[in-house]
């Protein structure tokens, strides 16, 4: 993530997910981050649902969307949601489970256990994952991969596995465990009709900065304005 971080600037920076305790965003140049969460936890600055975000839109400029699709319940609702806080030509960054890879079938198998968080895993593919973006306006500029095999048994079978998942990680295969999208939002700012999102502003918050207030002319410039148009009415009647 470090090489897009880098380059995405802006103001503010938003990461939601199903996890908490791990931000992933430090090596972003954005100062003001908000780490999304449905429960309180070590970083969350913002308790909020992923499928209602109370920002207002087109004000984020930068998305970590850790997980947050794999779990959701409505997962088309929350990249919805985000593609509406997100700013124009803003950076999005999804991060999700690989279904059609060894890791993939793990979490199927485990989810069988109704105990299981696992249980509750709904991984979305890439490619319908890229067709959502494509309706919502988004513009897909790249896929990375990693995990292509994942690392268990003995320290020797586990030296010879981190090899093997070196080299696919290296040649980026799309047999990795976990993917990581990178999206622009390509869409204008749109104008909402008024009624529409009125009940809804009142509970939204507010990131961009408002415009300054125009300084008030004072009394004593008014004084002045006034003397200066009786001196000139004298000197026309004179």
């Amino acid at each position: 993530m470090a090489p897009v971080l880098d380059t995405a600037f802006g103001y503010h920076l938003l990461q939601l997910g199903c996890t908490r305790g791990q931000p992933l965003f430090g090596n972003s140049p954005i100062n003001h981050r908000i780490y999304v969460a449905e429960r309180c936890g070590k970083g969350i600055t913002l308790l909020a649902a992923t499928d209602e975000l109370p920002l207002e839109s087109d004000s984020v400029d930068t998305v970590i969307a850790h997980h947050s699709l794999d779990f959701a319940p409505n997962p088309h609702q929350v990249l919805r949601e985000i593609q509406r806080v997100l700013t124009p030509q803003g950076q999005l960054l999804v991060i999700g489970i690989n279904p059609y890879s060894l890791l993939g079938l793990g979490t199927a198998l485990r989810g069988l256990d109704r105990r299981s968080l696992w249980h509750w895993h709904s991984p979305v593919s890439l490619g319908r994952l890229t067709d959502w973006l494509h309706l919502l306006g988004c513009e897909v500029e790249g896929v990375t991969w990693v995990g292509s095999v994942p690392l268990v048994g003995g320290a020797t079978l586990r030296r010879w596995l981190a090899r093997v998942d070196a080299w696919g990680n290296s040649h980026n295969l799309a047999v990795g465990g976990l993917y990581m999208l990178h999206a622009v939002k390509h869409v204008p700012a749109l104008r909402r009709p008024r009624r529409k999102w009125r009940l809804r502003r009142e509970r939204l918050f507010g990131l961009l900065p408002g415009p300054a207030p125009a300084p008030s002319p004072s009394p004593r410039g008014r004084a002045d304005t006034h003397s200066r148009q009786q001196r000139h009415h004298g000197d026309y009647r004179a």
